[in-house]
């Protein structure tokens, strides 16, 4: 009882697996059709012997009785409901082995009573727990757990009757396998003993039927013996009998070993073929094998493949990716970029495409680009503009504990008849030998002169042009401006000019009274005047200083030298003369014989032959330093004019010079700057002519024009009331724009929109700051103050006027009839007239007019009276007339005669 107890619970063990999967995949296999992979096939019969030859014993009395069983049980499943209660429970645990054998089934049903009393336990404190709800539903479960069970029995039933079927034919295909082997051998009398034993297996399977009501499970498993070489019936050669042997000893595996064995030269070339043509599909065995059942080695091929994939892993193993740090200038090609990033350039495109931009490694693309993308790459990024060649050369920080006292730098202003000429003439020679004519000093734009042992530094500006320009640049060249007033003329508007450009340079102011030797001279009304354009002078409690001079006679010339040395000692002007040399270029000129000549004003350092230095967008090394005096110097220090020979060629005036470490420092500078020059001259030329848009544009808006503004206020208030009030300015023909509006101070960025939009710069009760004011004054850009709106509205009132085109008035003056017409040789057709009403003039415009209809108008080209030319005719009187490029003139035509005259607009 113990052993088949335990063979019970090997059983029960066996019924968790999926039992009919062999002979399933048996069924599909053989379904498939033609012959399959035999090796499939094999591989399925293997597994099958396998699990149930331990369970021989057990299956083969208790077989028979398991369905019985199972289907009586089934239709009672309510009468034996209270006695058996823990029969159902296992079931209804175990519902998952639905295609476990009907012998398992019987096994499975004494197990529980083996072990009723835990299971029992465990019900009867559930069932009396449970609701009646819950108890209906376990009865359910267990009627339909019954059911299903009978249901499987019945499957299990028509599929060993399948099975048998299947075997039966099987064996058919055994016996005429072993016929045909049979006939094989009788070509080869040395293998007929071996081909004799296959009978005797294929009559033995047929004897397990005998006894198949007994032995049903012993008859299954020998049946799936044979499976294996029905498929390989129709394969014949080695591989069958490779198999067979395979499978051990269970079977008379001798018979089927010898397959591969009658084919010894002529047959199995026929087999082999089959054998090929009927496999389909590759296995793993047919790949790894040649022919003969060796081995396969490695192709040749595979070999290089495999020694080149290693080459490319060491190749990619040793390169790594380098964290670069790229300069980006301000535009970059994606070649070039690629080549500095060390990246491929297709690999960029790949990227740009990502980002939805098709390009080409020859386009070009902007700093903010580049440096997204080298950032994607995982670069490092240095930004760099191609002003950068400029940094360093300038504006370098002085050395406070050398700095030491320098002359002032004086510039002269005023109005060209108001003897400044004349002021510096005397001055010079009030400080030069006598006998000597000055030299080249008459030449060269700034000198210097010597006052109780202290040098001042003249510049001479003719005209208020030079220093515009100089200011514009931003060039601090001048620390004190002398401005010459004539008493006897007062003041002029270039002097208001030069006042105005002295206040935005942020200089002090001197007043020389010139003139005071004539009689006419009155330089209280100068002072006076003065007094309107914020000029406070001294007499007058003011802070400006004022002398009285006259330049013809030489008088109080050296009060104005100690009002100017007065000034300078208030100023307290230092330079450090041990650094390099920095300053402004006063003129520049052509000379025969010595090239390129630049007068420069030393501000900074010291300047010494042999240096390299730019200036402007020219660059050269320093041959000579001559001073105003004709002598050549080996130094100039600071605030020293001096004229430059070496360089390369003549820069502007106002320009700044700087020394610079070697040339091709200096080189770079200058190309830098006259590619610059000519950018900014195609762009001039191309904003001239313009885009055919723009073109258009302009053709749609004829006659209508705009002011624009850049208004900055104190209070958001006071900026709408005023972009109200000049909003009622507007006309159709002209209006006021309003660029940018905003409160607070003028900054720099408003002086660059202003700049880029043309636009004047308005602040009401604001100021610009420092760097406001001189961008503004390098751009040109002019800055109005205001702090009453009316005064403001006066302005742009009269500002946009001066836009507005003039009127055209037409003032009738006679008609004329026309007589006759005369063709007079070299001079065309000429009207023989009469003039009926009003009066005609020579050069007024002229009407001619035929059926009330204008035909030509223009202007008279002769008039004349009995061959003589006449300025007017009056009427009544007859004369001749001719037109200006026209001679379709008719007798009996009317001339109408006008004038046309152009009056200023006003809003």
């Amino acid at each position: 009882m113990t052993d088949n107890k335990d063979d019970k619970t090997l059983g029960v063990k066996k019924t968790l697996t999926l039992k009919p999967s062999g002979v399933t995949q048996g069924t599909v296999r053989q379904d498939m059709g033609r012959g399959r992979t035999k090796a499939v096939v094999v591989e399925t019969v293997k597994r099958r012997p396998t699990r149930p030859l331990d369970e021989k014993p057990a299956f083969t009395a208790p077989t028979p009785a398991a369905p019985r069983q199972v289907e009586a049980a089934a239709p009672q499943p309510a009468a034996p409901r209270p006695q058996q209660p823990a029969t159902p429970a296992p079931r209804v645990h175990q519902p998952a082995s639905q295609n476990q054998r009907p012998a398992h089934s019987q096994d499975r049903r004494p197990a529980p009573s083996a072990q009723p009393q835990r299971p029992q336990q465990r019900t009867g404190t559930v069932l009396h727990d449970l609701s009646a709800g819950e108890m209906e539903a376990r009865r359910r479960a267990l009627a339909e757990a019954q059911a299903r069970e009978v249901i499987e029995a019945q499957q299990r039933a028509e599929e060993e009757a399948r099975r048998k079927v299947e075997e039966e034919r099987r064996r058919v295909e055994e016996a005429a396998e072993a016929a045909r082997r049979a006939e094989e051998a009788k070509l080869a009398p040395k293998e007929e003993p071996k081909v004799e034993e296959p009978a005797p297996a294929v009559a033995r399977t047929p004897a397990a039927p005998a006894g198949r009501p007994d032995a049903r499970p012993q008859a299954t498993r020998p049946g799936a013996a044979p499976a294996a070489p029905a498929q390989p019936g129709a394969v014949r050669g080695r591989r069958a009998g490779e198999d067979d042997d395979d499978r051990g000893p269970a079977r008379t595996i001798p018979g089927r070993g010898r397959a591969p064995v009658p084919a010894p030269a002529k047959v199995p070339a026929r087999p082999k073929a089959d054998d090929g043509r009927r496999q389909g599909k590759l296995t793993v065995t047919t790949v790894s094998t040649d022919d003969d059942g060796n081995a396969r080695g490695r192709s040749l091929a595979s070999i290089r493949r495999r020694q080149e994939k290693f080459r490319r892993s060491q190749m990619q193993e040793t390169r790594e990716k380098v964290m670069r740090e790229v300069i980006l200038p301000e535009t970059i090609t994606i070649q070039e970029l690629s080549q500095r990033m060390s990246e491929r350039a297709v690999d960029v495109i790949k990227y740009l495409m990502k980002e939805g931009q098709m390009m080409k490694p020859g386009d070009v693309i902007d700093a903010d680009l580049a440096e997204i993308i080298a950032t994607e790459f995982g670069h490092t990024v240095k930004r760099v503009s191609e002003s950068d060649v400029e940094e360093g050369i300038f504006n370098k920080a002085d050395d406070e504990g050398e700095m030491m006292p320098r002359p002032p730098v004086v510039t002269i202003m005023g109005h060209v008849d108001h003897g400044k000429t004349s002021l510096l003439d005397a001055i010079r020679h009030a400080n030069v030998a006598s006998g000597e004519a000055g030299g080249i000093t008459q030449h060269i734009g700034a000198y210097q002169v010597e006052q109780n042992g202290q040098k001042i530094t003249f510049i001479d500006t003719p005209g208020h042009a030079a220093f515009t320009a100089m200011r514009a640049r931003g060039a601090q060249a001048t620390d004190i401006a002398v401005l010459v007033v004539a008493a006897d003329d007062s003041v002029m508007p270039q002097t208001i000019e030069s006042i105005n450009h002295a206040k935005a340079a942020g200089v002090p102011l001197i007043v020389a009274i010139n003139k005071i030797d004539k009689h006419e001279a009155k330089p209280d009304k100068v002072r006076q005047q003065l007094l309107q354009h914020e000029v406070f002078v001294e007499s007058l409690g003011g802070e400006v200083l004022d002398v009285e001079v006259s330049a013809k006679n030489k008088i109080n010339l050296d009060k104005l030298l100690e009002a100017i040395l007065l000034q300078a000692e208030i100023l307290d002007l230092k330079a450090d003369p041990n650094r390099t040399a920095e300053g402004t270029v006063i003129e520049a000129q052509l000379d025969r014989g010595r090239g390129a000549v630049a007068t420069v004003l030393v501000q900074k350092g010291t300047l010494k032959p042999g240096q390299i230095i730019v200036a402007g967008d020219q660059w050269g090394r320093v041959r000579a330093l001559v001073t105003d005096k004709g002598e050549h110097v080996k130094e100039a220090g600071p605030a020293m004019p001096v004229e430059v020979l070496g360089l390369s060629g003549t820069p502007a005036a106002g320009d700044r010079f700087a020394v610079v470490e070697n040339e091709a420092r200096a080189r770079e500078i200058s190309e830098y700057r006259q590619r610059l020059a000519r950018d900014k001259a195609a762009a001039r030329q191309s904003g001239q002519r313009g885009s055919l848009e723009q073109m258009m544009s302009q053709l749609q808006n004829t006659g209508f024009k705009e002011f624009p503004l850049v208004i900055k206020g104190d209070v958001q208030g006071s900026i709408e009331a005023i972009a109200g009030a000049l909003d009622k300015l507007g006309t159709d023909e002209v209006r006021a724009r309003i660029v940018h509006s905003g409160a607070g101070a003028i900054t720099e960025s408003d002086i660059s929109l202003a700049e880029a939009s043309n636009a004047a710069i308005i602040g009401f009760n604001v100021r610009a700051n420092a760097q406001a004011r001189t961008a503004a004054e390098r751009a040109g850009i002019e800055i109005r103050y205001y702090n009453i709106i009316y005064d403001l509205v006066d302005d742009v009132k009269a500002a946009m006027s001066g836009l507005l085109s003039p009127e055209r008035r037409e003032t009738f003056l006679g008609n004329a009839e026309i007589l006759e017409v005369f063709n007079i040789t070299k001079v065309g057709k000429v009207a023989g007239c009469r003039v009926v009403e009003g009066k005609v003039e020579r050069g007024a415009g002229v009407r001619l007019v035929r059926d009330n209809v204008v035909i030509h108008e223009g202007k008279l080209k002769t008039l004349k009276r009995f061959k003589d030319e006449v300025t007017e005719v009056p009427m009544g009187q007859e004369c001749g007339m001719a037109f200006e490029n026209y001679e379709d003139i008719r007798a009996g035509d009317t001339i109408e005669c006008f004038r046309v005259e152009h009056i200023t607009r006003t809003l």
